[in-house]
């Protein structure tokens, strides 16, 4: 099913979200890397404050390469999501509503968005030009010292996503499977 979402996700919209929708969404989406998600981490460790609120946001596993001119951002796809696993978890507890990355994600990541009614999204690999026409600005807003792994807060058009984990903890990587060894 296809569905148009606003940024940042309620949980009650975060609810209705199924397993294989395509998904458009529209508003402010964070990015953050390994770098940027290990400093967060540490940050809560140390018991200092993040520098954005989790609550209802949506962090996008992605690091642009430079922006053309005239262009907001450089090509955006996705990173590996499982390479932020040790951190989501914590991060959702604080209110996440929502990743985009691509690949599979950990059952402590699982069961961490189900407890917290929030939602994992894939993004297209290899298609980061593609990606990037839907943003419309890119502000770094924390890391600057990271370079491409700094959080930048985006403004997004109608970002093309794919629900991948729901709330209800439905997994398409698993289902998708279960279906085409049927066929």
């Amino acid at each position: 099913m296809k569905k148009y979402i606003k940024a940042p996700l309620s949980t009650r919209d975060a609810k209705e979200l199924n397993a294989g929708d395509y998904v458009y969404i529209t508003g402010t989406v964070y990015t953050a890397r390994d770098a940027a998600h290990k400093r967060m981490y540490d940050a809560l460790e140390r018991g200092e404050k993040l520098p954005l609120d989790m609550e209802n946001n949506i962090i996008y596993y992605m690091g642009p390469s430079p922006a053309r001119e005239g262009r907001p951002i450089g090509s955006a796809g996705p990173t590996t999501a499982s390479r932020m696993d040790k951190y989501a978890p914590a991060l959702l507890d604080l209110g996440l509503k929502g990743m985009i990355g691509k690949g599979k994600r950990s059952n402590e990541v699982k069961d961490a968005i189900v407890r917290n009614g929030s939602v994992y999204f894939a993004a297209v690999g290899g298609a980061g030009a593609l990606l990037a026409q839907s943003i419309k600005s890119s502000e770094v807003i924390a890391y600057d010292d990271l370079g491409t792994e700094a959080i930048r807060k985006l403004e997004v058009e109608n970002f093309p996503v794919i629900v991948v984990i729901d709330a209800k903890g439905n997994d398409l990587y698993q289902s998708a499977i279960k279906e085409f060894c049927t066929l």
